[in-house]
């Protein structure tokens, strides 16, 4: 592997998946073969248990009904054929089975009979030492035989005693094979598994790493390509499906900020021009009688001017979902009669006359400040564009779970082309003088407090607006 491949794997976590991966299989695997090995090794002594309890206790039946003169050829005899047709040893000639079986038969005052491997005095100090119950196979260890012998004793009549011990080589080497085959099988399944955990884990990060290498050479020129989705719904796919929508979103943004920034410059730069040239002819016309009358001009076009850029910035804020909100619990038909009454003067001098409606107690939660704009802004377009003489009615009610805000009034109504993009920014009337954002201001207040606003016309045939803003829940 070369130094840059190394490097490569040792940056990625593909390698750390894998290995924990390989870690936690392997360990439930070796689990798994122990204790299918312990279920085969104590299978393996069951049978051999039975084995030898069987064949005690047919061997204690023979020394029950044996004459003493012939009993001890009768249990050779026994011996021989046993070892010679029932034990199974791998690897060893018929002679030498007989090292894994031993019979010992005691007698009160008799020599005890022995058939079995040499010297019998290590098998029979290894007997007396240990603690043994009639009929229940027990393990002894017998000094220079490797393996425990499983021995049976049972009593037999006049103070008899038969013992019969056997020590399963056979069963003791399938069992060392068993454990170096699952050995080799283990091995093999750990490293087939990290082999193909590492190929699975590279693959799906390699993916990952082509979204980072793309997403981080994209500039703000190249906001229109989109991650590869694939098509199988999974992580990966998910992670690319956000990111495009991200994306969307981020051109969107930067798109409405370049709008905003072309539209903000061109439309500021006739009243700068305008400020301009009135604080010139004031500082050229000091002595002239209507300087005074252009420097008022000139600080309420800036009033304009500054009141025009907070909207827009709060607009990129709204559209941005960054926009600061200072909830609190309003009386909305509260706030919309002292809004009222601040703009009654404004309406008589345009001759119009404002109606106020109002239904008590609909709170709601909102900023304060914000929603004293939006409505301002309402009033104003009201006073701004409707033609003298005109009726307006300002009515506060609920609507389902909502606080409804209605301004209608008989006027001209709507434009048609206006209409469908009435709340776009920068789109106004032919014959209107403001920027353009009034509407559109209002909109992005609204949905930033979670409601909504329509317009429509009015009973008269004039122009409607309606606003609907979830209601708080007041405790009493």
């Amino acid at each position: 592997m070369s130094l840059s491949l190394y490097s490569r794997a040792r940056s990625t976590a593909a390698w750390r998946i894998s290995i924990w991966t390989t870690v936690a299989f392997s360990l439930c695997s070796a689990v798994a073969f122990t204790v299918m090995y312990l279920l085969v090794a104590r299978d393996v002594q069951s049978r051999s248990d039975a084995w030898l309890t069987g064949e005690a206790q047919v061997l204690s039946e023979v020394a029950a009904n044996t004459p003493r003169d012939s009993l001890d050829t009768r249990l050779v005899q026994e011996v021989a054929e046993l070892a010679s047709h029932e034990v199974i040893e791998e690897g060893r000639r018929s002679g030498q089975r007989r090292q894994s079986v031993f019979f010992l038969v005691t007698r009160y005052g008799q020599d005890p009979v022995w058939v079995g491997p040499e010297p019998k005095a290590l098998f029979v100090d290894a007997l007396s030492g240990a603690s043994r119950q009639p009929g229940l196979p027990a393990s002894i260890m017998v000094p220079g035989h490797p393996l425990p012998f499983r021995v049976v004793w049972n009593n037999g009549p006049e103070g008899t005693r038969l013992y019969l011990g056997f020590a399963d080589t056979a069963a003791n080497a399938m069992l060392h094979r068993l454990i170096e085959r699952f050995a080799l099988i283990w091995c093999a399944m750990a490293l087939i598994g990290f082999a193909i955990s590492a190929a699975g884990a590279f693959r799906t990060l390699q993916r990952v790493e082509q979204i980072s290498e793309m997403v981080g050479r994209m500039g703000t020129e190249d906001l229109g390509k989109r991650l590869p989705e694939a098509l199988a719904d999974d992580e990966i796919s998910r992670l690319s499906r956000t990111f495009n929508r991200m994306l969307e979103r981020i051109q969107r943004s930067v798109n409405q900020i370049r709008i905003v920034t072309d539209s903000v410059a061109h439309d500021l730069k006739s009243p700068v021009t305008s400020i301009r040239g009135s604080l010139e002819f004031a500082l050229l016309h000091g002595n002239s009688e209507d300087w005074q009358d252009r420097v008022a001009d000139a600080v309420e076009k800036l009033d304009r001017l500054s009141q025009t850029l907070n909207t827009a910035l709060d607009l990129a804020e709204a559209d941005a979902g960054a926009l600061p909100l200072k909830r609190e619990p309003l009386d909305l038909g509260l706030l919309v009669e002292r809004l009222s009454d601040l703009f009654q003067p404004s309406f008589a001098d345009k001759q119009h006359k404002l109606h106020c409606y109002v239904q008590p107690g609909l709170f709601i939660e909102g900023d304060p400040s914000l929603l004293s704009r939006t409505i301002a802004n309402l009033l104003d377009n009201e006073v701004a564009h409707l033609p003298p003489g005109r009726k307006v009615a300002v009515t506060v009610g609920q609507a389902d779970q909502y606080a409804e805000l209605i301004i209608e009034d008989d006027g001209p109504g709507f434009p048609e082309e206006l209409r469908v993009r009435a709340f776009e920014r920068f789109v106004k009337g032919q014959h209107s003088s403001g920027h353009g954002l009034g509407l559109a201001f209002v909109n992005a207040i609204v949905q930033a407090h979670g409601g909504c606003v329509t317009i429509g016309d009015s009973a008269s045939g004039g122009a409607q607006i309606r606003i609907k803003l979830p209601m708080a829940k007041v405790s009493a």
